[in-house]
């Protein structure tokens, strides 16, 4: 079956080491909690808050192992008062996890997001 799986993280700062930091935070905690490898994996869409320009997200899937992993990077509508500094992702993947299993990953500042379905 193909599922969506979302999650955010929120960055220390606008910087290359923090993006990338969090951003490989942020998938190994989804790919962890979830069971699966990149092979799992069908795409990956990032998005980054406005404030975020430093890198892409995606490099750190890249650094991952996602080689062959369709991805792209987004930037967010610059909502006024929306949390700064976020990382965000929707990953698409082939799993046998019925959709009541699948564990959406929301860590640090993020969590305050989707406290309704974040784990």
């Amino acid at each position: 079956m193909v599922r969506a799986i979302r999650g955010a993280i929120q960055v220390d700062a606008n910087d290359r080491d923090a993006v990338i930091s969090g951003t490989t935070e942020l998938v190994n905690g989804i790919m962890g909690r979830n069971s699966l490898t990149p092979d799992d994996v069908i795409s990956v869409l990032f998005t980054a808050t406005p404030d975020l320009t430093a890198e892409f997200p995606a490099l750190a899937a890249r650094k991952l192992g996602f080689h062959d992993v369709p991805l792209i990077c987004c930037t967010e509508i610059d909502v006024p008062g929306a949390l700064p500094r976020v990382v965000r992702l929707m990953a698409h993947v082939e799993t046998d996890r019925p959709r009541s299993e699948i564990q959406h990953v929301y860590l640090r500042g993020a969590l305050a997001l989707r406290q309704d379905i974040a784990q």
